[in-house]
C-alpha cells in the first residue's frame, strides 16, 4: 500500500456512503491521532483501538443524524500525497470549507487541527480536509 492515509479517509468515505455504521481500518500511530481528532470534534461517534490483532485494528462507530439519517461527515479529502506533499506556514494555514470543517495537519508538535495550529503559530503538511 502506498497511501495508508488515503485508504483510511477511503475506507471511511465508503462506509457512510454504504450507511455502515461500523468501519475496521488497519492501525497505524498516524490513523489513531486522525481518529482521536475525527472524535473531538463530533465527526465520528465512537472508536476502539484494538492491539492484539497483528496488525491492530480501530474500529469507528459512524455518526448520523437520528431523524433525517444524514452522516456527520459530508466530505472527506485527502490533500498531501505521496507524490506530491502540500506544507504550509503558520501564516497560510488553510480553513475547512466555507469554515464549517476543519483541516487536519502533521506539524512538528504532533496531528491537529487547522485551528489548534494556528492558536500554535506551527504549520506542517496538511493531510486531508474534513467537512
Amino acid at each position: 500500500m502506498t497511501d495508508p492515509i488515503a485508504d483510511y479517509l477511503t475506507r471511511i468515505r465508503n462506509a457512510v456512503m454504504a450507511n455502515h455504521r461500523v468501519v475496521e481500518i488497519p492501525a497505524s500511530n498516524m490513523k489513531k491521532d486522525i481518529t482521536k481528532i475525527l472524535h473531538d470534534k463530533g465527526y465520528i461517534l465512537n472508536y476502539k483501538f484494538e492491539e492484539e490483532a497483528r496488525p491492530g485494528l480501530i474500529k469507528i462507530a459512524l455518526k448520523y443524524h437520528p431523524v433525517s439519517k444524514q452522516p456527520a461527515i459530508n466530505k472527506l479529502v485527502r490533500v498531501s500525497k505521496p507524490g506530491l506533499r502540500k506544507y504550509t506556514d503558520a501564516r497560510n494555514l488553510p480553513r475547512g470549507r466555507n469554515a464549517l470543517g476543519i483541516a487536519i495537519l502533521s506539524t512538528s508538535n504532533g496531528v491537529m487541527t487547522d485551528k489548534e495550529a494556528r492558536q500554535q503559530h506551527v504549520g506542517g503538511e496538511v493531510i486531508c480536509y474534513v467537512s
